[in-house]
C-alpha cells in the first residue's frame, strides 16, 4: 500500500462528482444552509452531554471524557458495499471461532506448522484453564468488533479484530437516532439499512447459547466494572435495551454450583453473562487475587456448564496484534478459503529482516505492541516525537 496513494474520497471518489451512495444526499446538504447544519450540530453534542454518552482513554494525560463526536456528513455504504463487507467479516469471525477452538483442545493449526507454537504458549492471553472447556453453543466469540480501513473504490482491509471485550456498538445506534430526529427528511429520501435490531438481535444471540444448567427461559446480564469505566455508558444502555440486569461483581455470588444474582426476592441464578471485565479481572480465585470486580469462582460454574460468560475467556489470543498477522493463513485453514477482506501489511518486528524494515521506515508506519487489545501501546510513524517502547511488536502500512 503506497503512502503516495492520496486517502480515498468517499463521497467523491476519484470522479469530480459524488458516488452513487452520495448523490441523494450530496444533493441535500448542497440544499442545506451551514448556519442551520452548525446549530444542529451543537444540539447534538449538547444533547449527548446531557444523556453522558461520553469515551475516555486511559493511560493518557489528557484523557478527560470527551464526547462522541457527532458528523453531520455519514458514512454511507451501498448494498453491493455492505454485502462484500459482511461477508468478509462474517468468515473472518468463524475462523476466528474455530482457531480459539482448536488452539483450547486439539491444536491442529500448531502440529500443522500454520503458527510458531510459542506465539500461543508464551502469549499472556492464553488461558490453559480454558483448555478443554467446550463453551455453551461452542461459541468463543459472542460478539467481535471488526476494524476496516478502506483505500479505494473496492478496497477495504482489516486493521485489527477485537474479541475480548469489544465496545462501541451503542456511540453507533445513539448517533443514527439523532441523526433521524434532526434530519428525518434523509431517511424518507434514502433506503437506509435499520440499526435499532441490534440490542434484540444481541439479547437472540446470547439466549441461544444458554449453558446446560439453563431452565426455561435464560436469565441474562450484563456484567460491569461500575461507573467509573469508560464504556459505562454503553453497558448501562444495552442492558437496558435488551430487557438484560446490569450487575457489578459484589452484586453476583456463586450459590450452589450456580452464578447468582442480588434481587430484591433474593438470589436468581444468572444463565448467560455478557461481561465487560476483562479476564484478568474475572475471577479472582482463579486469576488476579486482588480483583474486586469479578465474581469469585465464576470460572469453575462456567467450566461446569453451570453459566455461559461472553466473551469466552480466553479469547484474547485471537486479536493479539502478533496472531493477526497470521489471519490470511487462520481464515484459510479452517474455512478452506483465502480470506474475502486483507490484512493491512504488517511485519512481526521478532523477524530480524521484518524488523530492519520497520527500523528503516518507522516515520512511514504504525508500530504496535504485540500483547493487549485495542489502541493502546501504538506509535504513529508520521506523528511520533521519539522512538518506540521496546517489547513484542508489530508494524504496519
Amino acid at each position: 500500500m503506497s503512502n503516495d496513494k492520496p486517502p480515498f474520497d468517499e463521497m467523491f471518489g476519484t470522479g469530480e462528482g459524488p458516488r452513487d451512495p452520495y448523490k441523494t444526499y450530496h444533493q441535500w446538504f448542497e440544499g442545506e444552509d451551514n448556519a442551520r447544519l452548525r446549530r444542529k450540530t451543537e444540539e447534538a453534542e449538547q444533547a449527548f452531554r446531557r444523556t453522558g454518552i461520553t469515551f475516555n482513554v486511559y493511560g493518557r494525560e489528557e484523557a478527560n471524557e470527551r464526547l462522541i463526536p457527532f458528523d453531520i456528513v455519514p458514512h454511507i455504504l451501498s448494498n453491493r458495499e455492505w454485502q462484500k463487507l459482511s461477508e468478509g467479516i462474517e468468515q473472518r469471525v468463524r475462523a476466528l471461532n474455530a482457531f480459539l477452538h482448536d488452539i483450547y483442545h486439539r491444536q491442529e493449526i500448531l502440529k500443522a506448522g500454520r503458527i510458531p507454537a510459542h506465539m500461543i504458549a508464551n502469549n499472556e492471553a492464553y488461558l490453559p484453564k480454558m483448555i478443554g472447556v467446550e463453551p455453551p453453543g461452542s461459541v468463543y466469540t459472542h460478539i467481535v468488533g471488526t476494524d476496516i480501513v478502506r483505500t479505494g473504490e473496492d478496497e477495504f482491509f482489516v486493521l485489527e479484530d477485537n474479541a475480548r471485550t469489544p465496545s462501541g456498538v451503542s456511540y453507533m445506534l445513539e448517533n443514527r437516532e439523532t441523526m433521524f430526529e434532526m434530519f428525518p427528511e434523509l431517511f424518507i429520501q434514502n433506503q437506509v439499512q435499520p440499526v435499532s435490531t441490534y440490542p434484540k438481535r444481541l439479547r437472540r444471540s446470547l439466549a441461544a447459547c444458554a449453558p446446560p444448567a439453563c431452565n426455561g427461559k435464560p436469565v441474562i446480564a450484563v456484567l460491569t466494572p461500575g461507573i467509573h469505566n469508560s464504556a459505562y455508558f454503553e453497558h448501562a444502555f444495552l442492558a437496558d435495551e435488551m430487557g438484560a440486569e446490569l450487575v457489578e461483581g459484589h452484586d453476583l455470588r456463586v450459590i450452589d454450583g450456580r452464578v447468582a444474582m442480588r434481587t430484591t426476592q433474593g438470589y436468581t441464578p444468572v444463565d448467560v453473562l455478557y461481561r465487560r471485565v476483562d479476564d484478568a479481572f474475572l475471577d479472582p480465585l482463579n486469576f488476579n487475587p486482588e480483583s474486586m470486580l469479578g465474581v469469585p469462582g465464576i470460572l469453575d460454574v462456567y467450566r461446569a456448564g453451570g453459566i455461559t460468560i461472553a466473551n469466552a475467556p480466553g479469547t484474547g489470543i485471537s486479536d493479539d496484534k502478533a496472531i493477526y498477522s497470521y489471519m490470511p493463513d487462520i481464515v484459510e485453514f479452517y474455512t478452506g478459503e483465502k480470506a474475502k477482506l486483507p490484512n493491512v501489511p504488517t511485519w512481526r518486528c521478532s523477524e530480524p529482516d521484518s524488523l530492519a524494515y520497520v527500523l528503516d521506515n518507522l516515520a512511514d508506519l504504525v508500530v504496535k505492541e504485540v500483547h493487549g487489545s485495542g489502541g493502546y501501546g501504538m506509535l504513529v510513524g508520521p506523528a511520533a516525537r521519539g522512538g518506540p517502547r521496546s517489547g513484542p511488536a508489530v508494524g504496519q502500512r
